[in-house]
């Protein structure tokens, strides 16, 4: 059997910025453990795969090692697919998920998510966790991640956190983030426990960031900075429990997976 593939990096202008991921449109699904197989072979961050249904198309994602609820960079690049490959001719795509539906449209270069507001959740920083960062959180806060608030910048950037200990949180992943000259905040993922040490862009985590920001800083509009390796920029608008991200995209691979 033979499956297309496509390698996309979603919240990136150029090639080998932002986050890669992989994109399998299917006919029809193939079994849990065949799709994360695939995943696991193509070992990127996320690996997504859709099936058209109804009105708009079910979207599911795997990490290299667990199936995901939700995942910013894998939805734009699969709605980058859709539009830029398979001649999708609407200006909004509809995805069910089991984060419920997920809506992308093109707005200009960029294709913009909305999702659903993650929530705000104040939380006691364990031992562990500020032992495994590294750094002191002025803040935390807990949801599907938890959003670990320090100074300034150049303590994110800088950041080399126990990753196996991080692995021991019991959440999907330490979001750590701090207020930007550039932009209004910069942030880093990490996520060992899902099968990520570090992610490079990650949209499912501005659910968090977004609302954060927009409170402290006061301004519903938002441009954040992740400052991994690769580094990405991420477009945010806050509508009180949805959040819109926005990113661009670019294919960097194209081809036929054999099984």
């Amino acid at each position: 059997m033979k499956l297309p593939i496509y390698q996309v990096d979603a919240f990136a202008s150029n090639p080998f910025e932002g986050n890669p991921a992989a994109v399998c449109p299917l006919d029809e699904w193939l079994t849990d453990d065949l799709m994360q197989q695939i995943a696991m072979e193509n070992n990127l961050s996320e690996t997504a795969f859709f099936v058209e249904q109804d009105e708009g198309y079910r979207l599911r994602w795997f990490t290299p090692t667990t199936e995901v609820d939700l995942c910013g960079h894998a939805t734009l690049a699969s709605a980058h697919v859709l539009f830029e490959h398979l001649n999708y001719d609407q200006k909004t795509i509809r995805f069910d998920s089991n984060s419920g539906e997920l809506n992308v449209q093109e707005e200009d270069d960029r294709l913009v998510m909305n999702f659903p507001t993650a929530q705000l959740n104040k939380a006691e920083t364990p031992s562990f966790l500020e032992k495994a960062v590294g750094i002191s959180a002025n803040e935390l806060y807990r949801d599907t991640d938890y959003l670990y608030v320090v100074d300034n910048e150049e303590q994110v950037r800088s950041l080399d956190p126990d990753i196996r200990a991080l692995a021991k949180a019991d959440v999907r992943g330490i979001i750590v983030t701090a207020p930007s000259d550039e932009y209004d905040f910069v942030s880093r993922f990490f996520a060992p426990a899902a099968g990520v040490d570090e992610d490079p862009v990650t949209g499912s985590a501005h659910t968090m960031l977004t609302p954060y920001w927009s409170k402290r800083l006061d301004r519903e509009t938002l441009v954040g900075r992740q400052v991994s390796k690769r580094g990405g920029t991420v477009y945010c608008h806050h509508k009180e429990s949805r959040v819109e991200i926005a990113g661009e995209t670019c294919t960097v691979m194209q081809g036929e997976f054999s099984i």
